[in-house]
């Protein structure tokens, strides 16, 4: 099984084998998959979770929650990856996901968890032979898509002989791999053609970045943007040429959703102006529906003064056909000539108007979509926006950009020499935006 691709979700307890787990971790980016943690407060007396931090280039799910994590991540977390990977499986940890306790990150996790589970125990011989703790892996290893690795027998740190040693990173990945792995088991799965009554390959994804249906962020105090609004432009606008005929750009909307997802998660009253689009907002934002540009330009306009940041990501057509005819277009194979006049800039008129007002702060945040020549012309369409910072990205490579969930992109901001570009998910860039916004608004 080719891990090239995979996201694994490790989740990582509090004993002396924590220190493997990094080693893991390493190996399975070197295997291409993609990894998260979280961890138990126990965990972290053994490795900081800085360390895991900087290995996974993403923040760790802790229970006390770091400055630059997202509430819910306890469902995000689960839901994003194809495995969920528990290294070192302690005792105690153990325990609870057999009772159905969850009241860390690692037990939340794997009571939340839809994927494939692989717990891998490691702890002192006693503990590992008594009764208790056999009970319970017999517990687990009956869980549906939940496997068991051995704990093979050795020298431990305490210095005794016998069973409950960490199987090795090596030995784990090894397993991963081979054709008896939950991930190959569900590889295979998947291929199957569907039955009348299972799931279309081709059903909608979900929203980017899922909330709980049973909870309103913008209603926890505690959240950063508490009392904050947010107004989004999202998706494509369509420019007539006749009835059936238009203009466009392209655009899936998987960015505006991923937005819309985490500034919605991060506490903010999220409004979002969209015109078509195939992907799907969560429940809780509220979303005007546009065609055409000076659609989108009047009814953001008519938003602007209520908000407390504006974020432009909607893929707006420059031009639009002079005048549309009001019957099809008869198709005589001649040529056709279209004379095109400018649509309104969205991005300018809103930071003209933040400027003619004395308002309390208001953060506005642009995108620019380049194929080549990315920081000349990033740097040029920030300063003539007026713009506190602007989103830049390039679908030009493999399985990015349009329709895809990862992009390559770089927060350029005024004043700083433009960040070189990476490669990350469309939840990740959009982090980004909310950590610059809570930052500029004084809330980070």
């Amino acid at each position: 099984m080719n891990l090239a691709g995979k996201k694994i979700l490790l989740g990582v307890s509090g004993g002396i084998a924590v220190y493997k787990s990094c080693e893991l971790l390493r190996l399975l980016q070197k295997k291409g998959a993609t990894v998260r943690v979280c961890m138990t407060d126990a965990a972290t007396e053994f490795v900081a979770p800085l360390t895991f931090a900087s290995l996974s280039k993403c923040p760790v799910y802790l229970k006390s929650g770091a400055v630059e994590a997202r509430p819910f991540q306890h469902i995000d977390f689960p839901r994003w990856a194809d495995l969920y990977l528990v290294v070192p499986a302690t005792a105690n940890v153990i325990g609870k996901f057999a009772c159905g306790i969850a009241d860390d990150p690692v037990s939340l996790c794997f009571m939340s968890c839809t994927c494939p589970r692989v717990v891998a125990p490691a702890m002192n011989v006693a503990m590992y032979n008594s009764p208790a703790v056999k009970r319970n892996l017999e517990i687990l290893r009956g869980f549906e898509d939940t496997t068991v690795l051995e704990s093979p027998a050795g020298e431990l740190a305490c210095g005794e002989v016998g069973q409950g040693r960490l199987m090795e990173p090596a030995e784990i990945v090894e397993f991963l791999e081979g054709e008896g792995s939950p991930l190959a088991a569900a590889a295979r799965a998947s291929s199957a053609t569907p039955s009348s009554g299972g799931h279309p390959r081709n059903a909608p994804e979900p929203p980017a970045f899922p909330v709980a249906q049973d909870i309103d962020p913008t209603q926890d105090a505690t959240l950063p943007g508490h009392g904050k609004k947010v107004l989004l432009t999202a998706g494509r606008t369509e420019e007539a040429i006749d009835p059936v005929r238009y203009i466009s750009n392209r655009s899936s909307g998987k960015t505006a959703v991923a937005l819309a997802s985490v500034f919605y998660a991060n506490g903010f009253e999220v409004e979002v102006v969209a015109g078509p689009m195939e992907a799907a907002f969560p429940g809780g934002v509220k979303v005007t529906r546009v065609q055409s540009a000076r659609d989108m330009h009047d009814a953001v306009m008519s938003r602007l003064t209520s908000a407390d940041a504006v974020v432009h990501c909607a893929a707006v057509a420059d031009y639009r056909p002079a005048h549309a005819a009001d019957a099809k277009i008869k198709d005589s194979r001649s040529q056709l000539t279209i004379e095109l006049v400018p649509n309104p800039n969205i991005l300018r008129d809103c930071t003209a108007a933040r400027a003619s007002r004395a308002a309390a702060r208001q953060v506005i945040v642009g995108f620019a979509l380049e194929t080549d020549h990315f920081e000349e012309h990033a740097a040029e369409k920030l300063q003539k926006s007026g713009a506190d910072a602007l989103l830049l990205n390039a679908p030009v490579a493999n399985d990015s950009g349009f329709g895809h969930d990862c992009v390559r992109y770089a927060l350029v901001r005024p004043g700083v020499p433009v960040p070189e570009m990476k490669m990350g998910g469309k939840v990740d860039l959009a982090q980004e935006i909310v950590d610059f916004v809570l930052k500029e608004l004084g809330n980070a």
